[in-house]
């Protein structure tokens, strides 16, 4: 699925609905990461105070995913409420990361002081994603630019590389002793080329040591939504071994995808016995039912509140 572009129009009362929705959690899951995609298109102060106002949730995938949204929005309004979710050691570490990366893609000399405290954080995925987002702010700093349009208008943790060699770029991806900000670029340059021979490239990054390396060869092939990467995705979802935050990003990938298959696959982890995993089918299931639907707006959370009706889904990044 494709991202749109233009912001809904909301009055505040409506923000004020769309949030209680997202905090309710008496309200469906799915329904609340619609709701919350939303609040991210509408993208204003008040809709950045809905989305921090939600973080003490007791679901972890849905705290990453509140971390992921503000990070995507790039206000300024938002890193207050990052750095306080990024502060707090006793957060799940995949929640921890996507602050950390959201703090990355805001960018600036306040998001730049933080993140350099949890350089050698404790949680390997934390640490790891500080050095990610500190690369991509120096990278912003040194070449003065600004972010390039992404063909998914997603704020990435890494720009592409200028090389546009398959096999050149597949070996950095794979090159365990490059730095890992640089097979980030490779791995996103890979998914911008678009081709099966990318696609199986990017397969590939599923060996990797680093459990958030794997994670983000799953979010890519999520965004490019082709079908040549579920069997690559199935295999990762389901291995019991694997870090749950892998196992997380392949069940959404599928559900991207969004084909009979992909939904097949996705109900037999329904119950898993990792909540993360449990919660992303859910989601992944209904961001499946919409691309099989061919419905115009997964993010409808502005309908729900007029009609009463339940909102869902989101997408690695092709919900905005």
């Amino acid at each position: 699925m494709k991202p749109t572009i233009d912001p809904p129009k909301a009055s505040d009362d409506q923000i004020l609905k769309i949030g209680e929705y997202l905090r309710d959690p008496e309200k469906p899951l799915k329904g609340r990461f619609r709701a919350l995609f939303t609040l991210r298109n509408i993208n204003n102060e008040l809709s950045i105070k809905q989305i921090g106002e939600c973080f003490s949730d007791t679901s972890a995938l849905l705290k990453h995913e509140l971390a992921y949204c503000l990070g995507q929005m790039q206000s300024s309004k938002a890193i207050p409420i990052l750095t306080s979710v990024l502060e707090d050691k006793s957060e799940h570490p995949m929640v921890r990361h996507e602050a950390a990366e959201a703090l990355g893609a805001i960018g600036t000399d306040d998001c730049l002081r933080v993140l350099q405290d949890y350089a050698k954080d404790r949680e390997e995925v934390v640490r790891e994603t500080v050095e990610l987002a500190l690369g991509r702010i120096k990278e912003v700093k040194d070449n003065s630019i600004e972010d390039p349009t992404s063909p998914y208008l997603s704020v990435d943790p890494a720009f592409p590389m200028v090389c546009k060699d398959l096999k050149k770029l597949e070996e950095i991806l794979l090159d365990e002793n490059l730095p890992l900000y640089q097979r980030y670029q490779a791995m996103f340059s890979l998914r911008d080329l678009n081709t099966t021979e990318s696609i199986q490239a990017l397969c590939k990054g599923f060996q990797g040591k680093s459990a958030l390396f794997r994670h983000e060869i799953a979010f890519v092939l999520g965004q490019i939504q082709h079908p040549d990467s579920i069997a690559a995705l199935t295999k990762n979802l389901g291995d019991l071994e694997e870090n749950e935050m892998v196992r997380h990003e392949c069940a959404e990938a599928l559900g991207a995808i969004g084909n009979p298959e992909c939904e097949k696959i996705l109900k037999v982890y329904l119950e898993d016995e990792r909540r993360v995993v449990r919660e992303s089918c859910v989601v992944a299931l209904d961001i499946c039912d919409y691309e099989m639907a061919g419905n115009f707006q997964y993010a409808d959370g502005l309908q729900t509140i007029n009609t009463d009706k339940q909102i869902c889904k989101r997408t690695p990044s092709s919900a905005l």
